[in-house]
């Protein structure tokens, strides 16, 4: 058997939306400075910082939220993590009973609409709130049929959401995949980082 593999590793995501998706809109990076943060959490009336209580997170990922922990915990965040079995998790979830910090991550395929109707708007089935505006830019994208003015909006409610700091982005993780040697070609879904649609696999 040999292994394929997405040709880098994990990046940092600047944003929730794939980059690789359609109607990705690119923003700005946020800076890695740890001084920074401090300050502002000192000017937030926050100096010694404060206890966020928990990270809740599907267990496979607890090593990826055991590092936002301790990033939270050098500008003085304190939380603890709260691993869960995959079905608990997306079960409470999905029924909104987190109340405090949630890793939370897809990959359902589509562009960025896709991810913006799960997690951004209000009525999201991932979405623990939402804004009128963003909501609002949402219905009117759905309705508008002129490719560029439907881009135009979804780029604008990203641009809304990285303003209003709704998500910490943290990794586009890289998906190891394992590849018999009968397989005459690999189908891909550009931003889905699973081997598929597996209806178009094809033997040697």
């Amino acid at each position: 058997m040999r292994r394929a593999s997405r040709p880098c590793f994990g990046k940092a995501a600047p944003s929730i939306i794939p980059r690789d998706y359609e109607f990705y809109w690119s923003p700005p990076e946020y800076p890695h400075d740890p001084a920074r943060a401090k300050q502002l959490l000192a000017e937030a009336g926050y100096p010694k910082g404060f206890d966020a209580v928990e990270v809740a997170t599907d267990v496979v990922f607890a090593p990826e939220a055991e590092t936002v922990i301790n990033g939270l915990q050098a500008i003085g965040i304190r939380a603890r993590l709260r691993p869960m079995e995959r079905a608990a998790f997306y079960k409470a979830d999905q029924d909104k009973q987190f109340k405090h910090l949630v890793r939370v991550g897809s990959a359902a395929a589509g562009n960025a609409a896709t991810r913006i109707e799960a997690f951004v708007i209000s009525t999201g089935i991932r979405s623990y709130g939402g804004y009128p505006d963003i909501d609002a830019l949402f219905r009117d994208q759905i309705a508008e049929t002129d490719r560029k003015r439907r881009e135009a909006m979804l780029q604008k409610i990203q641009q809304l959401v990285h303003e209003k700091a709704m998500f910490a982005p943290i990794v586009e993780p890289p998906m190891l995949i394992g590849i018999g040697a009968r397989l005459a070609e690999v189908p891909t879904i550009p931003g889905h980082p699973y081997l598929s649609p597996y209806e178009d696999l094809k033997l040697k």
